[in-house]
């Protein structure tokens, strides 16, 4: 899953949404200095990653993509899911989805002390261009897989992955809908078992 998932599926706990949204920043056990909570936060985020990425139904949304993009589909697969999750927003958050991620960002800024290098570097670009809100829209999505894109010098061609997203559009928002509901149930049980 990508940035929005991971942070709804920190249920309103602050510290676990901190240690969520930095996991992928975190190599191996190099958060024993951070918080217990925002520890807790990493570990959600990793068994997060390791149930969707062995789930049968979004092993489907990868394989139409596996072709074009080879091991880069997985990625575009997560940026899709969090685009139906945003367009689908009112279906899972009583919170507009706007004031979701302005609180989300105000977070951020009043824990930047803590936070990784590389998420201190991205940040001012995510809250300018405003990416996770974005993601409702298409051209959100489009302008995500461009710049993950140019972050591959290229070689993952995800430009193009907006093209398979609109081809596909229904079989990808059918399969997101099935996968989110059970991630959602597993998610849940996890946190309250950290």
């Amino acid at each position: 899953m990508n940035f929005l998932a991971h942070i709804y599926l920190s249920f309103d706990d602050d510290e676990i949404t901190i240690g969520n949204f930095i996991a992928d920043s975190i190599r191996g056990n190099k958060y024993k200095h951070l918080p217990e909570r925002i520890q807790k936060g990493i570990k959600l985020h990793r068994f997060i990653d390791s149930f969707t990425d062995a789930h049968p139904t979004v092993r489907q949304s990868t394989k139409r993509l596996h072709k074009n993009y080879s091991h880069y589909s997985g990625v575009i697969v997560d940026i899709f899911y969090d685009h139906f999750l945003a367009k689908n927003w009112n279906t899972y958050s009583d919170i507009p989805l706007y004031v979701f991620v302005d609180n989300f960002y105000n977070l951020l800024e009043d824990n930047y002390v803590i936070l990784p290098e590389n998420t201190k570097r991205m940040m001012p670009y995510m809250i300018s261009d405003n990416w996770i809100l974005n993601y409702a829209k298409m051209d959100g999505i489009g302008r995500v897989l461009n710049g993950v894109n140019r972050r591959t010098n290229n070689k993952s061609k995800m430009n193009f992955a907006i093209l398979d997203l609109e081809q596909h559009y229904y079989d990808f928002e059918k399969e997101f809908t099935s996968f989110f509901e059970e991630l959602t149930t597993y998610s849940k049980q996890k946190y309250l078992s950290l």
